[in-house]
């Protein structure tokens, strides 16, 4: 006991402080990944419901190819792909330039519009569920179409789309787990890191799961909370 003690102390002794940078790091990229994924499913849900053919066909396209492709794929293509055509690109007007993406930023990316595709066809839903009367209500009070998407539209909106959304935070949460293969130092890639030196894989792997487990916990007492708050002012029937 005093062993396993002494591993997952914190100091020069113990895997602790690793441990615990890779968990802030993971939260810091789940939540900076989910304002990305969010504007992109909304922007393409309008898109889907605009009724607009060649935006619905671009949304379409978007949503069919980052739902079909595996998350692990996508992450390689924004990491290496990406680095690869913008070198080709720059390369034809500077020479001898080296352009290196930041591991970061590609998780981010690559997990956002992974998040948006899914997250496009809740919100669309969620459209699907709004009457009609309600834009007709709100161009009858003279108002814009954007004033009766911000004021009407959008709070009935987002209380439609928050469980869907939700399933999506707490999948988005595990995913992070994926950007360890591009040298991210998150919570996977230091536990096993730290399994591999300490050669107590069931260790570590068995904390990483259990802190992911919390973490989804603690989303979801949150999350509950949220969706409380949002239909506060529902009727009770």
């Amino acid at each position: 006991m005093d062993y396993v003690l002494t591993l997952l102390s914190f100091g020069s002794e113990g895997w602790g402080d690793q441990i615990f940078q890779g968990v802030l790091l993971t939260i810091a990229l789940a939540l900076a990944t989910l304002p990305l994924g969010l504007l992109q499913g909304f922007l393409l849900a309008l898109a889907k419901h605009s009724g607009d053919p060649n935006l619905n066909r671009a949304a379409d396209i978007y949503t069919t190819i980052f739902r079909g492709l595996p998350e692990l794929m996508t992450l390689f293509l924004v990491y290496y792909g990406v680095q690869i055509g913008l070198q080709a690109l720059v390369g034809l007007f500077v020479k001898d330039f080296y352009i290196e993406i930041n591991s970061f930023v590609s998780g981010m990316v690559a997990l956002g519009v992974v998040f948006s595709s899914y997250a496009s066809e809740v919100f669309l839903s969620a459209f699907k569920g709004i009457p009609q009367g309600q834009y007709e209500g709100g161009h009858a009070l003279g108002l814009s179409n954007y004033q009766t998407m911000r004021l009407v539209i959008f709070p009935q909106l987002i209380r439609l789309a928050l469980p869907g959304l939700s399933n999506l935070w707490l999948v988005l949460l595990k995913d992070t787990a994926l950007v360890s293969v591009i040298g991210l130092s998150d919570l996977l890639r230091m536990s096993n890191v730290a399994a591999r030196v300490s050669k107590e894989p069931f260790l570590f792997y068995g904390v990483a799961c259990a802190i992911y487990l919390v973490l989804s916990l603690i989303s979801s007492v949150g999350l509950t909370r949220i969706e409380a708050w949002a239909r506060r002012g529902e009727v009770k029937r």
